[in-house]
């Protein structure tokens, strides 16, 4: 008989909490649709609200340091979800699906933005547009 034995992890929980995360973004979008009477509505809901915008804003800043995209990605946020808002509020159409809706739609197409412009299957001098160096 063969035991099998399980690798002990390099302790990088990020690809965890980024799952966690968004599973939670994921069923605060679902109870807000449907219209839950959960407790967890309010705060799972809002986690959504942040971390949706959040997420493609800092897909297109990989260029800084983590902290500041972390602080650039999460304001960006906020200002996201307030224009959706004041714009609701200006043409008389505010309801809480139709914000969640906007939301997802406005962090998918910016995230669908930034892949799109990433290239794809070219090698990194290729992608960085510098010379190759001549093989001796």
């Amino acid at each position: 008989m063969r035991t099998i034995r399980v690798k002990a992890s390099s302790g990088d929980l990020s690809p965890l909490l980024a799952g966690a995360a968004t599973a939670v973004a994921g069923c605060g979008a679902l109870l807000a649709l449907t219209d839950s009477d959960s407790p967890l509505r309010g705060p799972f809901t809002l986690f959504f609200l942040l971390a949706a915008p959040a997420a493609a804003i800092a897909a297109a800043l990989r260029g800084l340091e983590p902290f500041a995209r972390l602080l650039t990605a999460v304001a960006g946020s906020v200002v996201v979800n307030m224009l959706v808002a004041q714009g609701m509020l200006a043409v008389h159409h505010w309801s809480v699906r139709g914000g969640i809706v906007t939301v997802a739609a406005i962090s998918a197409l910016a995230l669908l933005l930034v892949m799109a412009r990433r290239p794809r299957g070219r090698p990194a001098h290729e992608a960085d547009d510098s010379p190759v160096p001549a093989d001796r």
